[in-house]
This record gives C-alpha cells, sequence and structure tokens, in this order.
C-alpha cells in the first residue's frame, strides 16, 4: 500500500515542467493578470514622471497611501463573498474617525481608549447593519446605501462641521510613524526593516517547504521542483524588494506593519476556518449551503460584525496619517474598495475572491492615484479614469462568469 502511495506522489511531483506551467496560467490567470498590470502601471508613471515614481521615498508614501484602503477590502472581501455589497464603509470610516478624534481632544479621554472605544463603535456599527440583513431580509444594498446616508450625517453631527485635529504624538505614530532602528543609524538601509524582511523570507520558504512535505506525504499533487523554485525566487524577491524599498527610505511605516498583521488574519479567516468556507459556500449558493447545515443568518451576522470592526481599524490610521478628522473624511473609499477587491478578482455575483488578490487591487488603485497626482492631472480626470476602470473590471469578471 505505501509503495503503491509512493509510487503515485513521485508520478504527480514528476509532472512536466510544460504542463504544470500550464495548470498554473490557467488556474491563476486572473492573479498573474492583475501582477502584469499593476508592474505596467508602475512602469508607465516612472516614464511619465521621468523616475520620480519609482524612486524610494515615493513608493514608500504609496504603500503608506494604500493602508487604508487595503484594511477595509478585508472586511469587503468577505462581505462580496458572500454575494452581498457594502455602500458605507467610507461614511462609516469617516464618523468612526471623527469619533476617534472627539474622544481624544474634547472629552479628552487616552488615545489608547479612544481607540478601544472606536473599535467597539465600529462593531456596534457590522451589528446593526448585520441584523437588518441577516435577521431581516432587507438587501445589503439597501441597507448599506442608508447607512451611507446616515453615517455621513452623523460625521457632520460629531464633528459640528468643523475639523477636528492636533492629536497626541502617541497616536499621529500610527499613521506617520516609522520603526526605529536598532544599531546602525547611519547605515543606507533600515536595519530593522531589513531584519524583519529577512524574517519574512525565511519564514516563507519555510512553510512552503512544510506544505509541500505535508502534500507529499498525503498524496497530492505538488509542483515540480523546478517550478517550486521559480515559484519561491519570484515572490521572495517580492518580499525583499519591497523590504528594499521602505528600508531604503525611513524603514516600515507602523501603519504597513497593521495592514500586514490584519491581511494575515484575513488570510487565516478564508482559507483556514470553517467560518471561511462558510463565507464561500453562501456567496457561491445560499441555499445549498443553508440545506447542507449552515446556519446562513448566523454567518452573515459575523461577515458585518467584522466588516465594522475592521472599518474602525482603517478609521484609526486614516485620521493619524493626516492627523485630522474632517467632514469629508472617508468619501468615494466605498468606491476605491468595491473596485480594489473586483480588480483583484473577488467576483460581483459572490463566491469567489482572495485576500492577496484584494491587496494586489488596492496597491492599483493607489497607484493610479499617486502616479496621476504626480502627473498633476485635474481630479476630474482621475474619477473618470477609476470610473472607466472599475467599468472595465465588471465588465471582465462578467465575460469570465459567461465563458464558464
Amino acid at each position: 500500500m505505501a509503495d503503491k502511495k509512493t509510487i503515485k506522489t513521485k508520478r504527480l511531483e514528476e509532472k512536466s515542467f510544460t504542463a504544470a506551467l500550464a495548470d498554473i496560467i490557467k488556474n491563476n490567470m486572473r492573479q498573474y493578470t492583475m501582477i502584469i498590470a499593476l508592474l505596467l502601471i508602475w512602469s508607465i508613471f516612472t516614464l511619465l514622471t521621468k523616475g520620480v515614481f519609482i524612486r524610494p521615498r515615493n513608493l514608500s508614501n504609496l504603500f503608506l497611501q494604500m493602508c487604508t484602503i487595503g484594511l477595509l477590502t478585508g472586511g469587503m472581501l468577505l462581505v462580496m463573498v458572500s454575494g452581498n455589497i457594502d455602500l458605507s464603509v467610507g461614511s462609516v470610516c469617516g464618523t468612526l474617525g471623527a469619533i476617534v478624534a472627539y474622544l481624544m481632544t474634547r472629552a479628552g479621554l487616552h488615545p489608547i481608549l479612544a481607540i478601544l472605544i472606536t473599535i467597539g463603535c465600529g462593531t456596534l456599527v457590522g451589528c446593526w447593519q448585520g441584523f437588518w440583513v441577516a435577521y431581516r431580509g432587507v438587501p445589503a444594498f439597501i441597507v448599506t446605501l442608508a447607512s451611507q446616508i446616515a453615517f455621513r450625517g452623523l460625521t457632520l453631527l460629531v464633528t459640528n462641521g468643523a475639523t477636528i485635529g492636533e492629536f497626541d504624538p502617541g497616536f499621529k505614530i500610527i499613521g506617520q510613524g516609522y520603526i526605529p532602528r536598532l544599531f546602525f543609524k547611519d547605515a543606507p538601509l533600515h536595519d530593522l526593516t531589513m531584519l524583519l524582511t529577512l524574517i519574512a523570507m525565511v519564514a516563507f520558504v519555510f512553510f512552503e517547504v512544510r506544505r509541500r512535505r505535508k502534500r507529499i506525504a498525503k498524496g497530492f499533487a505538488v509542483l515540480p521542483k523546478s517550478m517550486q523554485l521559480i515559484k519561491l525566487v519570484f515572490i521572495l524577491a517580492a518580499i525583499g524588494g519591497v523590504g528594499t524599498i521602505l528600508g531604503s527610505y525611513m524603514g516600515a511605516p507602523y501603519a504597513i506593519l497593521i495592514l500586514l498583521a490584519v491581511v494575515g488574519v484575513f488570510w487565516v479567516i478564508t482559507t483556514r476556518t470553517p467560518f471561511g468556507r462558510h463565507v464561500y459556500a453562501i456567496g457561491g449558493n445560499r441555499e445549498a449551503a443553508r440545506l447542507s447545515g449552515i446556519n446562513v443568518k448566523k454567518e452573515m451576522m459575523k461577515i458585518f460584525i467584522i466588516a465594522g470592526t475592521v472599518s474602525a481599524v482603517a478609521s484609526i490610521v486614516f485620521t493619524a496619517r493626516i492627523n485630522a478628522a474632517t467632514t469629508s473624511a472617508g468619501m468615494l473609499f466605498e468606491s476605491d474598495t468595491i473596485a480594489a477587491c473586483i480588480i483583484g478578482g473577488t467576483s460581483t455575483s459572490g463566491g469567489v475572491g482572495s485576500v492577496f488578490g484584494a491587496i494586489i487591487g488596492a496597491l492599483v488603485m493607489a497607484s493610479l492615484d499617486n502616479g496621476m497626482s504626480l502627473m498633476n492631472l485635474p481630479i476630474m480626470i482621475q474619477y473618470m479614469v477609476k470610473g472607466l476602470i472599475l467599468l472595465v473590471a465588471v465588465w471582465i469578471d462578467i465575460a469570465n462568469r459567461t465563458k464558464k
């Protein structure tokens, strides 16, 4: 029996390089297309800005700018994979940002207490919306549209129509701060950032090797060794490249570390938990999911609670970064977040989507904002370009589903 298993594993391992490459391209076409599109966007903006776009300082700022949308895509991903939509994330983000600012400046609360209360408020928002969607059967489109309008008004109420700003340095560091150097103060690269990058690279290799060994032991298909090596080289190059970019400027921002932590949590949720599998099942076929024993109402409630909580985290990072809570905060965040998810491969009909894809989509949107701003394009042109990209992304999603 063991010999047969060994023979099967060996056969799977020795699958031809060409056949393995064809399978990978076929199964991951959308993700690879996104990455190619991102590199193409970077190349175009580098040429049009005469190299300014690709400088470490600008790319570091680009990563920092995408943190808010990147955080929001986590909650939006769950909502969209379940077959729903959330039009309120921008207004909710603006309101929660105003709340944390009000608590610190006008109520005089310590930043940590203000942050905890704000996260609690985000959770309550998720409970409110989840209740109407899950237990009262109101379409998420209507519930979140109503919330979009209501929370925009609540933002005006909390701020009293004026900007609230100048926060405690301990709070501002969340959105503006960088991790400190360890020993080499004058080194060309930020030592702690490069150390964390090295740790991330070693950890990735360790988990990939362990995963491969487990699949072989269980008789599952694995990539040929040559293909696995190429995969490792490309991903390690990407991790090292990002780390070097950040290390060449001022180091890794705290906001980036928060984003990475949240992305890690959502990756575990969507790929390693029964809840994550339930979300995909609900989005794929809600009635079938219900008949299979999944408590659809309970899971929908969880989805919106998580989305509301992560919106609170995003609002805190955004408010700390701009050092102010304004009446217009969060405007159009919902369109950027939805566009990031769709560009990243999340289906508008539910059941399909990944955290990795959503983050790449957020990076694409941030790159467009950053590049067009460097070129001093009028804001109306920027809106038109982003709207067109969203339309094309949805069209591609519909076309792919039609082919299937």
